[in-house]
């Protein structure tokens, strides 16, 4: 019984060992592994999360909200959607300030801004977004549905040629499906083809057909 409460007592010790040196070299799985929970100030630096990490973490509860917030427009819950997307949109605009790389939270801002009326800082999101990564399809989708909302259909289409570009085949479609949605709304919004140009006529007053024969 002596001999194996001395092992015992050997194999803890090397446990503790290995356990402080992984957290002095920053490897390991057990980066990924939740605090203790009531962990002391050491342990909580040991495993203090990276910006990235912590703007993932709130960008993850922001999206959660976006769908929330879907959820009860789709059933006439308006105000209990605004909430939601208020709650999202701080969430993004964290995530933004953790990490002004993270082109995911842009996205979610300008996704969040537009359902809340917020046009100006919905196409400024989206152009962050974009800024960091220009084929990123989904903004470019939103960015249409917003140029719709606002009645330019032109910058609509514009957005639907970078989308057929890119390959974006879902996200195309989706837009071109708002596109023409919006046309058979606003039939006004898309100009009649000119009509045909009226025959010359020579000073007898008949016409010529201007090829000489």
């Amino acid at each position: 019984m002596r001999v194996r409460s001395l092992l015992l007592a050997v194999v803890f010790l090397a446990v503790v060992a290995g356990s402080s040196y992984a957290s002095f070299s920053g490897g390991g799985s057990s980066d990924n592994q939740p605090p203790p929970s009531n962990p002391s100030m050491d342990t909580q630096s040991a495993n203090a999360s990276s910006p990235r990490q912590e703007a993932e973490q709130i960008y993850a509860s922001a999206y959660e909200q976006i769908a929330k917030a879907k959820k009860d427009l789709a059933d006439g819950k308006t105000k209990n959607a605004e909430k939601k997307f208020k709650k999202a949109l701080e969430g993004g605009e964290k995530a933004t300030a953790l990490d002004a790389k993270y082109h995911e939270a842009w996205n979610l801002v300008g996704y969040a801004s537009r359902k809340l009326g917020d046009y100006d800082k919905a196409f400024a999101a989206y152009d962050k977004c974009l800024a960091i990564k220009p084929d990123y399809a989904p903004a470019i989708e939103y960015m249409g549905e917003a140029y719709l909302e606002k009645g330019n259909l032109d910058k609509a289409k514009e957005q639907l040629v970078l989308l057929e570009r890119y390959n974006a085949g879902d996200d195309a479609k989706t837009l071109k499906g708002e596109i023409d949605a919006y046309v058979t709304k606003h039939p006004e919004a898309t100009p009649a083809a000119p009509a045909a140009a009226p025959a010359a006529t020579d000073s007898s007053g008949s016409a010529s057909s201007g090829s000489g024969q």
